[in-house]
């Protein structure tokens, strides 16, 4: 994954930092030149148009363990599946939960889930709500 604008200027001043100690003192500009020759670009500018164009990337990565909660209910699970819609900045995910989700409020009736997809956005949030206006399912990021 590319890093972005923000992150090769972070980059650039602890570099700047550190060279600046070792009394190789450089300014700025080097410093972001020197960042975008080691990402393999051939100069800052074409780093910054690459990483300006860049779409974002999904919330969460194939593998990760996440928490949150799905028809209202607490849940934690692995992320098995990622895909990118169409658009770009919405992604489908799916969850291997740890323990089963009861997905019914009804007192004599449950119905439990153990892996569950959804579309989220940049927050790892649906833009689907239930009945009550809540999410169907908010991840914690």
């Amino acid at each position: 994954m590319r890093p972005s604008i923000d992150d090769m200027k972070a980059q650039a001043r602890r570099l700047r930092g550190s060279l600046s100690q070792t009394g190789n003192a450089v300014s700025h500009s080097q410093a972001l030149e020197l960042v975008a020759q080691a990402q393999g670009y051939r100069d800052w500018n074409t780093a910054h148009a690459a990483a300006g164009n860049a779409p974002p990337g999904p919330p969460v990565a194939i593998g990760d363990v996440v928490t949150g909660r799905y028809l209202a209910q607490p849940m934690i699970g692995e992320v098995i599946g990622v895909q990118t819609m169409l658009s770009g900045n919405r992604w489908r995910v799916t969850i291997q939960l740890d323990e089963p989700v009861d997905v019914v409020t009804f007192d004599s009736f449950s119905a439990f889930r153990r892996r569950i997809t959804a579309t989220i956005d940049r927050n790892g949030v649906t833009a689907e709500h239930t009945s009550n206006g809540l999410p169907h399912l908010k991840l914690e990021l």
